[in-house]
């Protein structure tokens, strides 16, 4: 999940979206950073930093609420990732099962 933070520390954001945008209920107890990203998406763009959390538990069903920006919620096996993923998603996702903290994507070389 991501997100633009409105005045508030990243955890804070984590929970608001989770729950604005999947109806997930999360506790800052049950998180834990696991992945740090810098990327670029193309030459020119701002650079970002995008933060990986995991949630240990939450409560609620994964709903769609916003359909416009997402097809769906669904679990996927970590080796069989679709097609259509974001590439620092997809890895960031690498890294972590990996147990790296830390990747860049998009810098030049």
């Amino acid at each position: 999940m991501a997100g633009h933070c409105e005045q508030e520390n990243a955890i804070a954001c984590l929970i608001r979206e989770a729950r604005e945008e999947a109806g997930l209920h999360i506790e800052r107890q049950d998180v834990e950073l696991v992945h740090v990203v810098h990327h670029i998406d193309k030459a020119g763009d701002r650079p970002r930093m995008g933060l990986f959390f995991r949630t240990r538990t939450w409560s609620g069903e994964p709903e769609l609420r916003e359909p416009d920006k997402c097809t769906q919620w669904r679990f996927w096996d970590p080796v069989a990732l679709p097609d259509n993923l974001v590439s620092y998603t997809r890895v960031a996702i690498g890294k972590i099962q990996n147990g790296e903290l830390y990747s860049e994507t998009g810098w030049p070389a």
